[in-house]
């Protein structure tokens, strides 16, 4: 039996490029599909603003490859024959996903249907260093893929790690509370372990993405404020993309200092940022909390015991956060501004003191349309952005063609959902 997904449906974003060849089209089509945006012929047209004869050809194409299948029918409306109902076929490929945080992992198997087939949380600590944490990772999700369909490809993996990292490269870049992680090649050595691309991203990025492809679309500019045992930001565009800057540095807020912030040392060398004074760490060595060496885990328990001195850290860290977000509000101009992270989980305390800081500090002009709130995905929106980016790169123009050259054509049966 497969595990219930704790994720919506997401939605994929359709080809991007100024090119108009098969390539795309088949790229469009099967994106469409994978979202669930639509799912029959009649449906394909519209939404990929491609005419009928080339929809029809790209679907024929894709279901001839054993890339989709017939899943029934639906409704048509009048009195027509009901319309087959197409899916990217469960044969086609697995995308493995690594959510990795300051002490946890969340692990994954999804088929590019987006179906979970099966899921894992793991404990981890970034201070054992890449080799023992990787070691964790590829263990686990090689343990995975044995409770899975067995002749399956492995088509992608998708990890997000907690510091500043360059995709492109596929490594870490000077990560604060990541010793020994520093242009290491992890995606390299992912792609090595699993004999498929890999794809390195900031964790909090994968959250803001999750975050934003589970939400309608008028739901950006997104702004994903992680708050945790450190703290971080993620953007979306309105385009629905990460937005990463020029060298990938964009969203890291954890160093930024603010208004009224204490001069406490930040890992990073300087002193008063706000991850240093206002993350659960920082509340966690103010308070001088007993208990696991997890500050997050700390600060829940004391706020779940009512802890009257944990209860006020988190109100001072709330302000401080607030503050930050209102100067980011004004800068990026969000339509959403998610709060997520184990901090976030652990009481109303720390969205209230947000909220009103940050509405009280931005004028009416950003924040009058402004939907703050907590995330709506909790701790499962890294792997939902992880997903994402897995699918999307599994069904890119660059990558499509592989996918149609290296899929097995289904028989008949199985194509119309039978068998």
């Amino acid at each position: 039996m497969l595990p219930q997904s704790p994720l919506p449906p997401l939605r994929l974003s359709a080809a991007r490029t100024g090119r108009t060849d098969a390539a795309v089209t088949l790229s469009t089509v099967a994106r469409l599909v994978a979202s669930g945006a639509a799912v029959s012929k009649a449906d394909l047209g519209p939404a990929a603003g491609l005419a009928r004869t080339t929809v029809s050809a790209a679907v024929d194409e894709l279901l001839a490859r054993g890339v989709l299948q017939i899943d029934g029918t639906r409704p048509t409306v009048g009195r027509g024959r009901p319309a087959d109902r197409l899916a990217l076929s469960p044969y086609g490929g697995h995308v493995l996903l690594a959510d990795v945080g300051a002490s946890s992992a969340h692990l994954a198997v999804i088929d590019l249907s987006q179906r979970m087939l099966a899921r894992t949380e793991v404990d981890v600590d970034m201070n054992d260093g890449p080799d023992a944490v990787l070691r964790t990772v590829e263990s686990q999700l090689t343990h995975l893929r044995t409770t899975v369909p067995e002749g399956v490809p492995v088509r992608a993996v998708v990890i997000g790690l907690p510091g500043p990292v360059d995709g492109t490269q596929g490594v870490p870049v000077r990560p604060p509370i990541m010793p020994g992680w520093h242009a290491y090649p992890v995606a390299a050595r992912l792609s090595q372990t699993f004999d498929c691309p890999a794809v390195l991203e900031n964790d909090v990025n994968l959250r803001a993405l999750g975050e934003a492809r589970a939400l309608p679309a008028d739901q950006v500019p997104l702004l994903f404020v992680k708050v945790g045992t450190g703290i971080g930001g993620g953007l979306v565009s309105r385009e629905g993309v990460l937005h990463h800057g020029a060298d990938g540095a964009a969203g890291d807020i954890g160093h930024v200092r603010v208004r009224g912030a204490p001069d406490d040392a930040c890992v990073c060398g300087n002193v008063g940022c706000i991850e240093a004074v206002a993350s659960a760490g920082a509340i966690a060595r103010r308070l001088g909390a007993p208990g696991p060496p997890i500050p997050t885990a700390q600060v829940r328990a004391l706020l779940a015991r009512g802890d009257a001195a944990a209860i006020a850290a988190v109100r001072e860290a709330a302000a401080l956060i607030g503050e930050l977000v209102a100067t980011l509000v004004h800068f990026y101009n969000p339509a959403r501004v998610a709060i997520g992270g184990g901090l976030s989980a652990a009481s109303d305390e720390l969205l209230a003191g947000v909220r009103s800081v940050a509405y009280q500090r931005a004028l009416p002009l950003a924040t009058r349309n402004l939907v703050l709130t907590n995330s709506v995905l909790g701790e499962y929106a890294g792997l939902a952005g992880a997903a994402v980016l897995g699918i999307e790169r599994v069904l890119s123009t660059e990558s499509i063609e592989l996918l149609l050259a290296t899929s097995e054509p289904q028989p008949r049966a199985r194509r119309h959902g039978i068998g």
